[in-house]
Formats: C-alpha cells, sequence, structure tokens
C-alpha cells in the first residue's frame, strides 16, 4: 500500500465509523480516534465477510464502500453490546 492508498484507508475507515455511529443506537463512549479505529476493524470485517460471500475466498480489501459501512455497523453493535451496561427496571 502506497501513502495513498493509506490515506484513503483512513478516509473511509473515519466515514464509515461515523455513519456507524449515527446508525447504532444506545451510549458510545468513543473519540475520534476511537471512531476512526472501529470504522477501520470494520472496513477489514466488512469487505471480508464481503469477499467469503462473493466466492472470491479470504481476500484483505479496504475498497469497498458499502462493505466497509456494513462491517463498522457490525463491529459497533458488538462493541455495544459488551461495553454497555444494562439497565435494571425497578418498581
Amino acid at each position: 500500500m502506497d501513502i495513498g492508498g493509506i490515506i484513503l484507508a483512513i478516509i473511509i475507515g473515519f466515514v464509515a465509523g461515523l455513519i456507524a455511529r449515527a446508525v447504532v443506537p444506545g451510549k458510545q463512549d468513543l473519540g475520534i480516534v476511537a471512531t476512526l479505529v472501529l470504522g477501520l476493524i470494520g472496513s477489514v470485517v466488512g469487505n471480508l465477510l464481503f469477499s467469503l460471500l462473493k466466492g472470491d475466498g479470504f481476500r484483505f480489501d479496504l475498497g469497498g464502500w458499502w462493505a466497509s459501512i456494513l462491517g463498522a455497523i457490525l463491529v459497533l453493535f458488538i462493541y455495544v453490546a459488551a461495553t454497555g451496561k444494562r439497565r435494571r427496571v425497578t418498581r
């Protein structure tokens, strides 16, 4: 990956992380760097899953916007479920 590819991956990851945070309900205590990391991880997860479903095999790619966004949403749902505090209803 050249410097242009790295910059593009960072932009895609950040945008995917922002969109995932806007879509997923619940408390998300994430700063800018954590949102970027969420988007990058989601981008990798989404694109790997998409390449497996498409039949291309296990392939690493950061280029697909839709797969990146859906992967970031999936990763954020897992993050919120793992770290979210359950509310207790008291009567």
